[in-house]
């Protein structure tokens, strides 16, 4: 479990703080808008109206007690600025802060944030590699190149077990998942024997999943 702060609570940091705790974390989120913070109180540990400008509201929320400080202010990149800048200042350990452009992303990064995040960028690029490809169910970009795919089972390792395809030496890519669709399970077991219908979920370079992704045609 960790200890989050969400400051704005627009429809970016609302999912995010939702989900956050819906995984089990310790959420408080903070909004100058009394009627989101109000929307809020049932799904988070703590709410509080308060305008995050104002350096004594900052500190008043013990930033530095905080995992993770995610900085949510979509309109108005001034203050999200002067926010992030602040956090690191109070001693914030981790700082994430949501950008809408990529200059943007630029100017968060050198004034303290730890991390700069762009949904509506970051969403883009998944869905034009996902949709873009067939036979891919599912598609996470994790890191660089690294990815996660979720695929059909290739017909041609249907009946034969993971050890026998040999899966990670011959098509250089890790099984992390298998079951059907929308149900899948961590996968444990080389000696899995592969049936018709089932789904895997698969991680590794995306040229390498992408290989594999045609075999599963």
């Amino acid at each position: 479990m960790k200890t989050v702060l969400v400051i704005g609570i627009g429809m970016f940091g609302k999912h995010l703080a939702k989900r956050m705790a819906e995984l089990g974390n310790e959420v408080m989120v903070i909004d100058k808008n009394e009627e989101r913070v109000n929307e809020m109180l049932p799904y988070v540990t703590r709410a509080q109206i308060g305008d995050c400008m104002d350096i004594k509201v900052l500190q008043s929320l013990g930033v530095n007690n905080f995992d993770i400080c995610f900085v949510c202010i979509g309109d108005n990149f001034q203050a999200s600025l002067e926010i992030t800048s602040q956090l690191k200042e109070l001693g914030a350990k981790y700082v994430v802060s949501k950008a809408d452009r990529e200059i943007q992303e630029k100017f968060l990064l050198r004034n303290g944030a730890d991390e700069a995040i762009h949904p509506e960028r970051d969403v883009a690029l998944r869905a034009a590699r996902k949709y873009s490809i067939q036979n891919v169910f599912e598609y996470f970009e994790l890191s660089g190149d690294f990815s996660l795919f979720e695929i059909a089972v290739p017909s041609g390792w249907e009946g034969r077990s993971v050890k026998d395809v040999n899966v990670r030496l011959r098509y250089n890519i890790n099984i992390v998942a298998y079951g059907p669709k929308g149900n899948l399970m961590p996968f444990t077991n080389a000696e899995h024997i592969f049936e018709k219908g089932e789904h895997l979920m698969i991680a590794g370079k995306a040229s390498d999943c992408e290989k594999l992704v045609r075999l599963s045609k």
